[in-house]
C-alpha cells in the first residue's frame, strides 16, 4: 500500500518517513539544529516547493517536532515561545493549511515529549490535533486519520530504521527523535 509520507508519534519517540513515487531522489541530512529532507546530488532539477524542508527539529523545553513540510519550523518556533504542544500544532497547521498541490496533500506533524505526545494533520476537509498515549501513525494518503501503530523501537536510531522498513511502498528516507529527561537524540536513515 502506498501511504505517502508518514509520522509515527508517541511519548518519548517520534519518527518520520519520506515515501515518494514522484521525487525519490531525496535524503535526510543532519544540520546543527534540525534534520532536513532535500534532494540528493544526482536529483533532477525541480521547482517543487514541497521536496525540501526540516523534518525533525528540537524545540521548546525538551520537545521534538516531526513532520512532512515547512510547518515543522513554525511549530518549533511556537514551542520555543512557550505555546503548549496542542496549540503549537493547531496554530501552525491551521495557518499553513494542506499543501496546494495536485493531490491536496495533507500536512502531518507530531510533537514529542518525554512523557507526552501529540499528533496533528490538516487536510482539505479537516484539522485534527490529538494527544496520544501510544505510538500513533498519520500519513498523507490512505491513512490520513491518526491510528495506533505497533512501533517496537525504543531509540531514535531504531525508530528511523523501523519506519524506513515499514511495509508501505516507495521508501526513500527516514528520521526520528527520542526524547528523555536528559534531552533529545535524533537519527536518520537513508537506505543502504
Amino acid at each position: 500500500m502506498y501511504v505517502g509520507r508518514f509520522v509515527v508519534v508517541g511519548p518519548g519517540l517520534g519518527a518520520y518517513r519520506v515515501s515518494s513515487r514522484s521525487f525519490p531522489n531525496r535524503q535526510v541530512t543532519a544540520r546543527e539544529d534540525a534534520l532536513t529532507v532535500g534532494p540528493t546530488p544526482d536529483a533532477p532539477e525541480t521547482d517543487n516547493p514541497y521536496i525540501a524542508y526540516n523534518c525533525v527539529r528540537e524545540a521548546g523545553d525538551g520537545l521534538a517536532v516531526v513532520g512532512n513540510g515547512s510547518h515543522v519550523d513554525p511549530i518549533a518556533e511556537k514551542l520555543d515561545l512557550g505555546y503548549p504542544p496542542r496549540d503549537a500544532l493547531a496554530t501552525a497547521l491551521f495557518a499553513l493549511d494542506y499543501e496546494k498541490d495536485n493531490y491536496d496533500t495533507p500536512r502531518i506533524a507530531g510533537v514529542v515529549g518525554a512523557e507526552e505526545a501529540y499528533v496533528g494533520t490538516v487536510r482539505a476537509d479537516a484539522l485534527k490535533v490529538e494527544r496520544v498515549e501510544e505510538p500513533t501513525l498519520v500519513a498523507t494518503y490512505e491513512k490520513d486519520d491518526p491510528e495506533a501503530y505497533a512501533l517496537e523501537a525504543t531509540t531514535a536510531e531504531a525508530a528511523a530504521r523501523e519506519v524506513y522498513d515499514a511495509d508501505f511502498e516507495h521508501a526513500v528516507c527516514a528520521a526520528a527523535a527520542e526524547v528523555t529527561a536528559d534531552g533529545v537524540e535524533t537519527a536518520l536513515y537513508n537506505g543502504e
